[in-house]
């Protein structure tokens, strides 16, 4: 379901540009997110840093692409984002002694102190992976090419996080031993 959620932006986006042009996909991905975030903050009755900050920088950039009548500016949002992601997970870690990760998951998930450093080290490496190939596409392609790797790029976040799941798979604890059938 999360994922669904998490995805429809980026399908109505998609199918608006193909329909109508960038400028109307911006509006629309515009609106869809803000409809996401209440969806999500409805469910769950708060939203997560990442869900403001792409808020904020869809509106902000969308709002940029559409005053403007620049399509750089929405090309470029999701390279701001995976680079910003990247630079505070990394500066928390390797300058503040801060896992932002850990503080964000620990209560959903009980891993050794090394773990979450490599897991964080390989976000961060993520990050700056999707901020790379979003602007190298967005530099060097052309908007309709751009358009369909938002749409078909999402599946290096599927095959991260099933590699994250992987990973940690063997750390987790098994709750059922010593149960009683």
């Amino acid at each position: 379901m999360r994922f669904l959620i998490d995805f429809f932006p980026i399908a109505l986006f998609v199918v608006a540009y193909k329909m109508a042009d960038i400028y109307t996909a911006t509006a629309v991905l515009m609106a869809a997110t803000v409809v996401q975030t209440g969806i999500i903050y409805a469910m769950d009755r708060k939203l997560q840093t990442l869900h403001k900050v792409t808020l904020v920088l869809v509106l902000v950039f969308g709002a940029l692409t559409l005053f403007l009548q620049d399509e750089r500016f929405i090309k470029w949002k999701p390279t701001v984002l995976y680079a910003s992601m990247a630079i505070v997970l990394a500066a928390a870690l390797w300058i503040w002694k801060k896992n932002f990760l850990q503080i964000l998951l620990g209560s959903q998930l009980t891993l050794p102190e090394p773990v979450w450093a490599r897991l964080t080290a390989a976000w961060v490496g993520y990050f700056l992976f999707m901020a790379g190939i979003n602007a190298y596409v967005a530099a060097y392609y052309s908007t309709e090419d751009w358009v369909n790797f938002k749409l078909w790029g999402y599946v290096f976040p599927v095959i991260f996080i099933v590699g994250q799941g992987l990973y940690i798979a063997r750390y987790m604890k098994d709750d059922t031993a010593g149960k009683q059938p």
